[in-house]
């Protein structure tokens, strides 16, 4: 039985040198866009106003730069929102202006040059000290979800199952924030929420994964432990598949139609779905795989009642 269960198998860890190859290469190219072009920050973060004005007619982004160019609004940050007669302008700090007063100055302006009937949807405003502490209890809050993780895992599996869900946690977050420094795609707080998200799903996958291959070291007598890896990761496959795609269903429906406000939100967590699929399978298992793990390992130690053995001797 055993024989013919692994003739069935897929090979996945066949080509776990090639996948480890492929991850390295990208974690290496998000480090460097990370040091590079840096994350784009939101006002969140980085703090500022934001404003958001609806037009008569489509909004001519070229000419609205112009006009905030031209009033001394000169880093003003102008993009569509939704639609093509919805304007947001970010702006730097300005700490002797106050955020409505800010609003007022910009949108006469903009009615001023454009000729336009202009509305005035929200204004929002950060200060930078605010946006330094999110920054860094953002940080914080994925750091102790590693950890928190990283202890979980040790103690309900074992040592190398833990070390490798870490390594893949890690490698779907640098991922993920390699993706918004490439892109340039603003990074705030629906997106840190995203993030963390995505460390709870590729657990989910980690875990049920790490679970199989515990079962089957202790059921499969016949095989290697790359064998039974793979027969783990083929059992858990259909279950993956399924939970993958209606997952991706989903946050393909707030992607197209949720609106620019959770766009962020749904591209982290697109690409932290497939990232955390692949990272379940040649991340943490190849971790552990490279780190010895045995059937040895994962079967319970047999204790002995005490006085047994003098039991035995008795006629």
């Amino acid at each position: 039985m055993q024989i013919l269960q692994l003739k069935e198998t897929v090979a996945f860890m066949r080509y776990r040198k090639v996948a480890v190859v492929f991850s390295l290469l990208l974690m290496a190219a998000s480090v460097v866009s990370l040091a590079t072009n840096k994350l784009n920050f939101g006002l969140d973060f980085t703090g500022g106003t934001l404003i958001e004005v609806g037009f008569e007619q489509s909004a001519d982004l070229t000419k609205v730069r112009a006009i905030m160019d031209s009033n001394g609004f000169d880093d003003a940050v102008v993009q569509l929102y939704g639609s093509s007669r919805d304007v947001v302008i970010r702006l730097a700090t300005r700490e002797d202006v106050k955020a409505e007063m800010l609003g007022n100055q910009v949108l006469d302006v903009l009615q001023a040059g454009t000729g336009q009937t202009i509305d005035m949807r929200r204004i929002e405003f950060v200060g930078a000290s605010v946006g330094d502490e999110l920054a860094e209890q953002g940080g914080l809050a994925m750091l102790t979800a590693l950890i928190c993780i990283l202890v979980y895992v040790a103690f309900r599996f074992e040592w190398r199952f833990a070390l490798g869900s870490v390594i893949a946690l890690f490698h779907d977050v640098l991922l993920t924030l390699g993706l918004f420094s490439v892109l340039q795609l603003e990074f705030d707080l629906t997106v840190l929420a995203a993030i963390l998200a995505v460390i709870g799903y590729s657990l989910n996958d980690t875990i049920v994964v790490s679970d199989r291959i515990r079962e089957n070291f202790r059921k499969i007598r016949v095989g290697t432990p790359e064998d039974v890896i793979n027969i783990s990761l083929t059992q858990t496959l259909s279950r993956t598949i399924i939970t993958s795609i209606t997952t991706l269903l989903v946050l393909a429906a707030l992607f197209f139609k949720g609106g620019a406000l959770i766009h962020g939100f749904a591209t982290a967590l697109l690409l932290g779905v497939f990232v955390g699929t692949y990272s379940s399978v040649y991340v943490a298992s190849s971790v552990a795989l490279a780190l010895g793990i045995s059937k040895e390992d994962l079967i319970p130690e047999v204790i002995e009642k005490e006085g047994a053995d003098q039991e035995e001797m008795r006629p």
